[in-house]
């Protein structure tokens, strides 16, 4: 099943990053943050603006972008959970660096 997003909202896989430690020890999904992090898997058509025209969105499919830890509404699609955001929600776009690089800064 697919969902096709509508005006200025996106869909967001959040990335899921390593859940053990150095030493080895498995960290359980209940004692980890959500990651902030994700990769833009659809797009809406654009921002309805009042004079009834539409601003094309910035954030395209196939990007990664930050957004914020409360950010959004989480959906469950085909035992898949993703992330429904504004755009007005995304932080920022990750350009050319994978996710293994980025570490959250404490």
């Amino acid at each position: 099943m697919e969902i096709r997003p509508l005006y200025d909202r996106i869909i967001v896989k959040r990335i899921d990053h390593q859940r053990q430690t150095a030493s080895g020890i498995v960290i359980p999904d209940t004692a980890t943050e959500k990651p902030e992090q994700g990769d833009v898997i659809a797009v809406g058509s654009g921002r309805l603006l009042h004079d009834g025209s539409i601003r094309p969105l910035q954030v395209k499919k196939g990007e990664r972008v930050l957004f914020g830890k409360y950010a959004g509404q989480t959906v469950k699609v085909d035992d898949q959970e993703l992330l429904v955001l504004k755009e007005e929600d995304v932080l920022g776009i990750i350009e050319g660096a994978p996710a293994a690089s980025l570490r959250k800064v404490a």
